[in-house]
């Protein structure tokens, strides 16, 4: 998702050091030798970890890679050897085996001529009671907006032990087409929209430069899964907003290439989906709800176009197209495995059920005011938006049909099953580039809480409605929405989350600024929910 308006409502409505990824240019860095991009981590388990380089040799590259309790490497743990080839964009990727569980390691590997990578830190998974576990939530990071201070944040805490992407890693645009102006320092390549597997994969080398996510990378394991901008803009199953097949050929095509090349770049394995047991205290799920089986996302614009009765149009929607129970996120396949793991974790005394997936899930209508949010003389466009998103709430209908809110039958068979198992449902989720606390219900029966990520750099509502104070639009949104604790639309940042046996504490971190490169006057709020409450409470 780029806009928290509707996109296509709109459209038819009218680390400190590295300065500029240009000098030198990524090409210039793709070509030379050697360990080019770090080291990262990612899906650990109790005895295992995925483990990613990248080194570029003059064909393929044998690298062996080495683990110790100590950064002095005189005890070696685990490792192996595994094959750097430029049939994989030089990446390497492996997964060790016959590690301890619960334990802290640090990992690096060697090329045939001795030379060295940098030095990892990744941690396996704890079985059995656990009292603490911490989550860094992230989302939404588009380069040219401004500084990933949020992972600079994040790189230099000590009390998180994985952190989580659930999307939107990279934007695929032009550069200069979103951000229009483009901040400087923020250079991204390719500068023409990523089409290719050399264009996904040129885009994964420009933002793996950034000295911030780097050391994020460098410094916890990493659950990740792709939203839609790795691939393209509101993407489906057989498509996407911007794709345009005429001009970039098959989407198929394009889909099976940025999917390599988001497997050759980010420390994750083949498995479309997956969860990961922190002892007794969580499972964490990770589902596809982007490109395996999603339907088609609905679009008012559609819906109104040329209708006289506007209120007639989007009544016969609501009860007919939105309501579809054959509209899906994830597919029936896909919900019996998660429904089926989701009773199995309860059933097995798991305290918590926490689903690390993509788009919003609580239920945002807009203020039936919302067209007088903009001022007279404000954007006629975003005026025109906002009047057919009131119009929308006015017949209950929510105003982002790329989330849940535009699946609801997938929705309620998905918090029926949470709450028929007895889940203790944390869902965290991005996208929105908002921040928003959601308590998730079921015919009236509380089934889980919510935490919705902000972005990182991604710009919120405050781009689209200026003249308005965010406080007041929090507020507003807050009024027309019961089950929404907590909202911010003006400020970026990241979310964590502390895991104790008897509570789920969660705050949303906000960056004082992503104009420049600081975490100076970095701000927190957050919320908790206590086990078997599946409600909020103050934090």
């Amino acid at each position: 998702m780029t806009l928290n308006l509707d996109r296509r409502l709109l459209l038819r409505a009218g680390a400190f050091g590295l300065a500029a990824l240009s000098t030198p240019g990524v090409a210039q860095i793709l070509t030379a030798r050697g360990f080019t991009h770090g080291v990262a981590s990612g899906e650990p388990a109790p005895h295992s970890v995925l483990l990613w380089t990248r080194y570029v040799g003059s064909g393929d590259t044998k690298l062996r890679c080495e683990l110790s309790e100590d950064e002095t490497f005189r005890k070696i743990a685990g490792g192996g050897d595994v094959v750097a080839s430029p049939a994989h964009d030089n990446c390497a990727k492996l997964v060790v085996k016959g590690l301890a569980p619960g334990k802290w390691y640090n990992y690096r590997f060697i090329a045939p001529d001795g030379s060295m990578s940098d030095v990892g830190r990744t941690r396996t998974l704890p079985v059995g009671e656990v009292d603490r576990f911490g989550i860094g939530l992230f989302s939404c990071s588009n380069m040219p907006f401004g500084w990933f201070n949020a992972y600079a944040h994040a790189a230099a805490r000590d009390d998180l032990d994985l952190v989580v992407h659930v999307g939107d890693y990279f934007y695929e645009y032009e550069y200069g087409h979103y951000p229009e102006n483009p901040m400087a320092g923020r250079m991204i390549e390719p500068a023409n929209e990523t089409v290719t597997l050399a264009d996904y994969r040129l885009r994964f080398a420009s933002y793996r430069l950034d000295p911030d996510l780097r050391r994020l990378h460098q410094r916890f394991p990493m659950i990740a899964q792709w939203d839609d901008h790795e691939l393209a803009n509101d993407a489906w199953k057989d498509g996407a907003e911007n794709h345009q097949s005429d001009k970039e050929g098959s989407w198929s095509v394009r889909k099976a290439d940025a999917e390599k090349a988001y497997r050759e770049w980010m420390p994750v394995s083949d498995a479309v989906y997956d969860s990961f047991e922190i002892g007794s205290l969580a499972t964490v799920f990770r589902p596809e709800t982007r490109i395996t089986a999603r339907s088609q996302q609905l679009d008012f614009g559609s819906v109104m176009a040329g209708k006289a009765d506007i209120a007639k149009a989007l009544a016969d929607f609501r009860d007919g197209p939105w309501m579809a129970a054959d509209r899906t996120l994830m597919g029936a396949k896909q919900e019996a495995w998660l429904h089926g793991a989701l009773a199995k974790s309860a059933k097995s005394g798991t305290r918590w059920q926490v689903l690390a997936q993509q788009v919003v899930m609580g239920s945002l209508k807009a203020p039936v005011q919302m067209g007088d949010l903009v001022p007279a003389d404000g954007d006629p466009k975003v005026r025109q938006a906002l009047m057919a998103i009131a119009a929308a709430a006015k017949a209950g209908l929510p105003f982002n049909m790329d989330s849940w809110d535009g699946y609801p039958a997938a929705r309620e068979r998905l918090l029926r099953a949470a709450r028929e198992a007895d889940c203790n449902l944390v869902v965290l989720s991005g996208d929105s580039h908002n921040a928003w606390g959601n308590e998730l219900a079921i015919e009236g029966a509380a089934a889980g809480v919510e935490y919705a990520g902000h972005s990182v750099t991604s710009p919120g509502y405050e781009t689209y409605l200026p003249a308005l104070p965010p406080a007041e639009l929090a507020k507003a949104l807050r009024g027309a929405n019961p089950g929404l604790a907590f909202a911010d639309t003006s400020r970026r940042g990241y979310v964590s989350l502390d895991l104790t046996p008897d509570q789920v504490r969660g705050q949303w971190h906000f960056m004082g600024t992503i104009a420049r490169h600081t975490i100076d006057g970095t701000t927190s709020e957050g919320l908790s929910v206590k086990w078997n409450e599946r409600r909020f409470s103050k934090a």
